[in-house]
């Protein structure tokens, strides 16, 4: 059974960074497309950025040049790496993973058949 895992929210000022951590257990990540998503309450859930199995990548283009996403297989985490975080930031952050390689949909909720519990950001003007 795969469990999947966040963690590295917190709060932060506008500016600053943060990293936030997703383990993937129960089997391994390299053979899996994984991403993260976020949702503010009452929104829609929001694709952030994905790396695909092939270690290819898509990111949102609100995040584009700020968010970098990696991921560590030997280590069974993928992590993302937040920069010049701003208040429009402030989310639920989620990780999801589904096995073998997603198309042009990595950024899309529907493909993803396991989910963490989400870590929250905030971000304070």
């Amino acid at each position: 059974q795969v469990h999947v895992s966040e963690s590295g929210g917190g709060s932060v000022q506008t500016g600053g960074s943060l990293t936030l951590s997703c383990v993937v257990s129960g089997d391994l990540l390299g053979a899996y497309s994984v991403a993260w998503f976020r949702q503010v309450y009452g929104k829609e859930r929001e694709g952030v950025a994905g790396i695909r199995s092939d270690g290819t990548t898509s990111y949102a283009d609100s995040v584009k040049g700020r968010f970098t996403i990696s991921k560590d297989n030997a280590k069974n985490t993928l992590y993302l790496q937040m920069n010049s975080l701003k208040p429009e930031d402030t989310a639920m952050y989620s990780c999801a993973a589904q096995r073998w390689c997603v198309g042009p949909q990595l950024l899309e909720p529907y493909v993803y058949n396991f989910w963490g519990q989400g870590t929250q950001v905030t971000v304070s003007s």
